[in-house]
């Protein structure tokens, strides 16, 4: 009897998806003699205890080719998969939109250069580019100045894509953490703004900029004060227009730097815009948004770098804006409008039950970052199966290697492997692929969660949550310990 034949007599989970009562733990096939080291088969129930999480762990491993279910474990509970849904994002824009999607940001002259005024209006025609940064802004000045253009006779219009501008990701939470920014059809650096201080004797100078490599415009759509106060270290109130913030002296020490989110990022890129045109010597009339470009000459075209580039250093940087743009740009591909974020991560999850059947993917945002995400690990399986083990998103996920003795990686091992990793207070996810040479292809997903104890973290505590960074390095040991099992069985 083969070891195929073993596990289905013991009743392990080898049926495929169709199967829904599962058990929690599979049993331990017989092993050809040295084939793995006694450690690696250690029982599901030990590695979980050992890892003393509380709450839930949940995993599903699959065939990756044939879709079969090998070994689960509360596969069908519906848990927040954190950035894992970054995957599923990534998945989504290369299906609506292609691998060599470009966003694109030009500037349109409506009417003739004349001793340097355009007889017009001068439109800058935005896409939503989560790439966009100052320097581009500093590139499109630097061409109209070399072009000749000083003044512009018309209006200056701003067409920004058709996602609606929202003022963060996630409003669960803390104000002030630049992972959580404003999301619109304009963005810019990705929409966060630079604050950096340096204590003068007994005060600080300080200074908010727009900053990227070449081109750091100080900003007016945000402002900053230093109070006398023991707490918050930050606090925030949007008026006038503005991000108001204010942070505590006994927080800030000789010098620092720290990024933090901008709430209207639309008012903030072209703020920056006009600065850098003014550095140029070129005077634009106040900016007016329009519903749509008018035709004219292009003079100038900022273009990111392909899909497949945007998505692959979204996967390994985590960016919640870039997530969020490219999977409201793929809503907006099928045609139509869009309402809010939320729509759009909603469509998301209806594509993601058709194409996969999945059965019930629930999804609030595109990045993971709220908590009303839910995925269960059967369904995060699937959309792997579904993209393949050879298919673009595998090549585009982040390497992903075994832990040594030492605690750190084990980069000269046989076994390829691609994965997603997902963290937030008491919530860890891994989702990917083992790609061992010449062995059977895996698709994983393992998500742990203690949400009775995220519940009790108030809002403005969770940046920096005691007991949760601990936490996370037990889940992350836990993974990997299972990974090397599963590699070890079943690969």
């Amino acid at each position: 009897m083969n070891r195929r034949v073993i596990l289905a007599g013991l009743g392990a989970t080898l049926a495929g998806p169709a199967l829904a009562r599962a058990p929690d733990t599979a049993i331990r096939p017989a092993l050809r003699r040295g084939a793995v080291s006694a450690a690696q088969v250690t029982e599901v129930s030990a590695l979980i205890e050992a890892a003393g999480l509380g709450g839930k762990v949940a995993y599903a491993v699959a065939d990756a080719r044939s879709g079969a279910l090998l070994e689960t474990r509360s596969h069908l509970a519906a848990l927040p998969p954190a950035s894992v849904t970054k995957a599923v994002t990534a998945h989504y824009a290369l299906e609506r939109l292609g691998p060599g999607y470009r966003f694109r940001t030009r500037l349109i002259a409506t009417g003739p250069l004349v001793r340097g005024r355009i007889e017009g209006d001068l439109v800058l025609e935005a896409s939503g580019d989560p790439t966009l940064d100052s320097d581009d802004l500093g590139a499109m000045a630097e061409a109209l100045k070399a072009a000749g253009v000083a003044t512009v006779q018309g209006r200056f219009l701003v067409v920004p894509a058709g996602i609606p501008e929202t003022a963060a990701i996630d409003h669960g939470q803390p104000d002030h953490v630049a992972y959580n920014p404003g999301v619109a059809g304009l963005n810019l650096n990705l929409n966060r703004v630079h604050f950096e201080w340096l204590r003068a004797g007994s005060d600080y100078t300080f200074t908010l900029e727009a900053r990227s490599g070449r081109y750091r415009p100080a900003t007016t759509t945000s402002a900053m004060e230093i109070v006398e106060r023991p707490a918050p270290v930050y606090d925030y109130v949007h008026s006038g227009g503005v991000d108001r913030w204010s942070v505590a002296k006994s927080a800030l020490g000789a010098k620092g730097a720290r990024w933090l989110p901008v709430r209207r990022p639309v008012a903030y890129a072209l703020d920056a815009l006009m600065s850098v045109m003014r550095s140029q010597g070129i005077s634009l009339p106040a900016p007016q948004i329009a519903a749509r470009a008018p035709g004219g000459l292009v003079l100038y075209e900022a273009v990111s770098p392909p899909m497949a580039d945007v998505l692959r250093r979204m996967l390994d940087r985590s960016t919640n804006l870039t997530a969020e743009v490219v999977g409201q740009t793929a809503t907006l591909a099928r045609g139509g409008s869009l309402q809010t974020l939320r729509a759009s991560a909603s469509e998301m999850a209806t594509w993601l039950r058709r194409e996969t059947k999945a059965r019930r993917p629930r999804f609030v945002d595109h990045s993971g970052l709220g908590e009303a995400n839910d995925l269960t690990p059967r369904d995060m399986v699937a959309a792997l199966n579904f993209a393949g083990p050879s298919g673009a998103l595998a090549g585009l996920m982040k390497p992903w290697y075994y832990r040594n003795s030492q605690g750190g990686y084990d980069r000269a091992s046989p076994i390829r492997m691609a994965a997603k990793t997902g963290t937030l207070n008491f919530v860890s996810g891994l989702a990917g692929f083992v790609l061992p040479p010449g062995g059977r292809a895996l698709a994983f997903a393992v998500f742990a969660a203690d949400e009775d104890r995220r519940r009790t973290i108030p809002r403005a505590a969770r940046e920096k949550v005691p007991g949760a960074r601990s936490w996370g390095r037990r889940a992350r040991v836990l993974q990997d310990k299972l990974l090397k099992r599963w590699t070890a069985l079943y690969a």
